[in-house]
């Protein structure tokens, strides 16, 4: 049995009439005869009382004509939600974002943007360290990233940079450091530190403490490592140390620290967003270039 049969016989119910059924089927009767025919055969019973002048559904075939009914609205709605799907209408995207990027303007403003546009895709969102993203992401179990920049990247990632954030000092608010009017790396010698692990980010933890170095503060103090933003923050708050944070937190820093910036930081913490190359996700390649023209 084939959808057709279906659909043929779904006409000549509601006509009662082979005629009439294959003028609005655009069928020669004889074909459209030959086609019901075929249905009771392999049914294996009728599903007309054949009359005089036209057909009339007996009781197997009024039940058969509404079951036929519903399976064929079922199996139109079916493909008008995997069409939405395919037009990028509707779905999920499921995105990664880790907590130095969360507070920059542009990632909210583009999930806002993209709710306006896309009201019937689910955003289904995850709060990973950048490191943590690139694994899910190549595998296909997340779709993109709003990531710091975790160089060198995987040859199977796509990424585009929107933003660099300069790096400053988080320190308690009656800290000393609070009162001068200028602050150098070299005046940072004696502080203790909580900073990140190396393994979060490499490239970055090397180019914060080379920087560091020549401003004359070649050895920190590290007295605690800590791998996400808000445990730092919470370190911090303890008194514990002074921590480097992107500029961006100032959004999500608690009422009890302040952000020092230090003359001689020059380096930038780089955003990104990324995404696996060959994922053909419609509702992705939307996202990207939304996000692009944001």
């Amino acid at each position: 049995m084939e959808l057709r049969h279906l659909r043929y016989f779904l006409v000549v119910g509601e006509e009662q009439h082979f005629g009439r059924a294959a003028e609005r089927l655009h069928l020669a009767q004889p074909a459209l005869s030959r086609q019901m025919q075929d249905l009771e055969r392999e049914l294996g019973f009728l599903l007309f009382d054949r009359l005089p002048r036209g057909v009339r559904l007996n009781a197997a075939g009024k039940l058969f004509l509404s079951d036929a009914r519903r399976i064929l609205q079922d199996v139109n709605e079916a493909k008008l939600r995997a069409e939405r799907i395919a037009h990028g209408k509707a779905g999920t995207l499921r995105i990664a974002i880790a907590t130095a990027v969360s507070w920059h303007g542009l990632v909210q403003h583009s999930f806002r943007e993209f709710r306006c546009r896309q009201p019937d895709v689910e955003l289904e969102l995850h709060h990973l360290l950048s490191v943590d993203q690139v694994e899910p992401i190549v595998s296909g179990r997340l779709d993109a990233g709003f990531a710091a920049s975790v160089t060198p990247w995987h040859n199977d990632l796509a990424h585009w940079e929107f933003a660099q954030d300069r790096m400053v000092l988080a320190v308690p608010k009656d800290h000393p450091l609070t009162k001068r009017k200028t602050i150098r790396l070299r005046d940072l010698r004696t502080m203790p530190f909580v900073w990140f692990p190396r393994w979060v980010n490499p490239v970055f933890y090397d180019r914060m403490r080379q920087a560091c170095a020549r401003g004359g503060l070649s050895a920190p103090r590290i007295v605690q490592e800590a791998p996400d933003r808000d445990t730092n923050l919470g370190l911090v708050l303890c008194r514990i140390g002074l921590s480097w944070q992107p500029e961006t937190v100032h959004w999500h820093c608690p009422q009890g620290i302040v952000l020092l910036p230090v003359v001689d930081m020059k380096v930038r913490l780089p955003f990104n967003l990324i995404w696996k190359k060959d994922n053909t996700l419609p509702l992705l390649k939307k996202f990207v270039t939304q996000v692009r023209s944001l």
